[in-house]
Formats: C-alpha cells, sequence, structure tokens
C-alpha cells in the first residue's frame, strides 16, 4: 500500500533507483510512493491525481526500468544519452519535455556544480531524472512532504521552475555581498588575492546564464499550442514563471557587468603596480651603475692600474663613485620631473 508521508521508505531506497515518489491530488493528502511496483499500481488509478517519480539515473536499474515501463518520448531518451545541456521546455506529442539545468546540491561556487535535470511531463505522470543531487528539485521534494499539492502536473513542473528560480536569486545574492566586499577592499587599496576569485566569480555567471537560461524559441511554441490537457490556468502560470526566471537572469547579467568592471579595476592596479615595482628596479640599477662600472675596472689584476701606488687612492675613487652617482641621481630627479 502506498506510505503516508511520515512513514515513507528510506531516500532512494528503492532497487530501480527511485529517489522519491508521490501520488499527488488537489483535494486529498498526498501518498508517499517508496517503490516502482506501488508507482505503477497507483498510476493504474490515477483516481484524478497524478503521479511524480524521481529517479537517480546513476543507478543502475534506472534506464532499464524506464525503457521497460515507461512511455519515454524519443526526445527523453536521446537527450539523456546525449547529455543534453541546453535548458529548455517544449512539446512532443502529447507529453511536456523538459531540459532543466540546475544547481547540485552541495553547491560550492565553482562551475561544475551544474547538474541536469531530464523531465517527461504528461496529464498523469511526471517522470524526472538526475545524475546529481539538484538543489531546486530537493526544495520541491521538501514542499511536498510538508503538504504542498500542486493541482496539476504542469503546476508540479511551474513550482519546481519557481524552486529554481529562488536558488538562482538566493546565489546571485550571495555573489553579489562578495562583490560589494571585494569592491571595499578595492576602495581601501586592498586588492591582494582577489583577482582569481573575481575571475571565478564571473565564469560561474556566465556558466549559469548559459545554462540555465531556457531557449524562449522552444517554450513559446509549447505555450502557443500545448496538449489538449492543459489547462489555462496552468498554461499562464507556466509563462509568469518563464517572465520570473527571465528576470533573475537580468540580474544575472547586471551582476556580470559588476564584476567586468570590478575584473578591470583590479588588473589595472596590479599591472599600476607592477609599473611601479619596475621602475623603482630601474632606477636602482641606474643609481648602481657607476659603483659597478669602478669595481669592474679597479678589480682587474692587471698591471698599470692607476693610484695603484698612491697612498689616498682608495678615498679619490670613493670619492668619483660618490660624484658620479650623485650626477647620476639628479639626471634621473630631472628626467623622472619632465616626465611627471
Amino acid at each position: 500500500m502506498p506510505s503516508p508521508l511520515g512513514l515513507a521508505a528510506p531516500y532512494g531506497g528503492d532497487e530501480h533507483g527511485l529517489i522519491c515518489g508521490f501520488w499527488i491530488h488537489p483535494e486529498r493528502p498526498t501518498e508517499a510512493l517508496p517503490t516502482l511496483a506501488q508507482a505503477q499500481a497507483r498510476l493504474a488509478r490515477p483516481e484524478g491525481g497524478f503521479l511524480w517519480l524521481h529517479l537517480n539515473l546513476a543507478h543502475a536499474g534506472a534506464l532499464p526500468w524506464l525503457r521497460r515501463n515507461a512511455a519515454l518520448a524519443e526526445s527523453f531518451d536521446e537527450a539523456q544519452q546525449q547529455g543534453s545541456r541546453s535548458s529548455r521546455i517544449e512539446r512532443v506529442g502529447e507529453h511536456l519535455f523538459a531540459v532543466l539545468n540546475d544547481v547540485t546540491f552541495d553547491f560550492a561556487f565553482d562551475v561544475g556544480d551544474v547538474s541536469t535535470l531530464w523531465m517527461q511531463v504528461s496529464e498523469h505522470l511526471v517522470l524526472s531524472v538526475r545524475r546529481a543531487p539538484l538543489r531546486s528539485v530537493d526544495r520541491l521534494r521538501m514542499a511536498i512532504k510538508r503538504g504542498d499539492r500542486p493541482r496539476s502536473s504542469v503546476a508540479l513542473l511551474d513550482h519546481l521552475l519557481r524552486d529554481q528560480a529562488d536558488e538562482l536569486q538566493r546565489i546571485v545574492r550571495q555573489a553579489t555581498e562578495r562583490v560589494d566586499d571585494i569592491e571595499d577592499a578595492l576602495l581601501a587599496g586592498r586588492h591582494a588575492g582577489h583577482e582569481s576569485e573575481v575571475a571565478a566569480l564571473r565564469r560561474l555567471m556566465v556558466r549559469l546564464q548559459r545554462l540555465l537560461a531556457p531557449e524562449p524559441s522552444a517554450l513559446l511554441r509549447m505555450l502557443s499550442n500545448p496538449p489538449d490537457w492543459v489547462a489555462e490556468q496552468d498554461k499562464q502560470q507556466l509563462q509568469q514563471a518563464s517572465e520570473e526566471f527571465a528576470l533573475v537572469l537580468r540580474d544575472i547579467q547586471a551582476l556580470q557587468e559588476r564584476i567586468r568592471a570590478v575584473q578591470d579595476e583590479t588588473s589595472a592596479r596590479v599591472a599600476q603596480e607592477n609599473n611601479q615595482t619596475l621602475y623603482v628596479l630601474t632606477m636602482v640599477t641606474v643609481l648602481a651603475l657607476p659603483i659597478n662600472l669602478i669595481s669592474g675596472l679597479f678589480g682587474m689584476n692587471v698591471g698599470g692600474l692607476p693610484l695603484l701606488e698612491h697612498k689616498h687612492g682608495f678615498w679619490v675613487v670613493v670619492g668619483l663613485i660618490v660624484v658620479l652617482t650623485g650626477l647620476v641621481t639628479v639626471l634621473l630627479l630631472k628626467a623622472t620631473g619632465r616626465r611627471k
């Protein structure tokens, strides 16, 4: 028998890779489906609700079970085999097919912390598969366990998109705070060590914008010609969710501009410091030229060296070095003054 939500089987404990399964009805308590056998039994009598089955594609038994027991659309099978990375929602026959890229559960602001969720949505069944734990899916799972009941399978997809937008907004907020700290450090003249962090943030924002932005053309085609079972209210909610997602993507684009400005400022300051260091080294080298030249000449072990027999020869040479060094210093100071 299906289990109450509080008595569900261990997370991901099914032999075919089922991570979680729910029978959801807008007017009745949600039932947890710990095994795919129970899910198949419930699918035979949906009673007006729908099933959500979320599977781990890394499990050896997941894909064989899907091919044997689920009417997978051709696009679903091809996309997960090819590792499709383009986010999109489109109509395939009487199904909705979605490829959604999301941040992994252990997201740590690394460009590799993004993975893909494949979904097939029909009137009474939502199939979703992934290879790595995803944050938005976990938020949706916990929301359903707390009692949220999407009214339809499309409403579940809408819920997931909104959760994904919220999670992405949280990441943008954290990244913005980090950029604020870096800007404050730059204004205070402390920028050492920030170059790599700024570059990593910029790569992350570019990757998130590229992977998470749904293809607008595919979504518009689906919304203009959805399957007959998609309610008008669900279609409007999905349109609103995509618009909210677009707002978050615009925030990412604005943050990219800020990061680019910070990166340019950091690079300019590093270049300025390098130029100053090189200038100081050049000055030291030029100032040391007289003493190096004279010490080199008088260090030659040959006959006929001047002042060799002079009782004040050493001090004469020292005085000569001081005079020449002073002359070079005056010339450098004049050259520096003209440069400024």
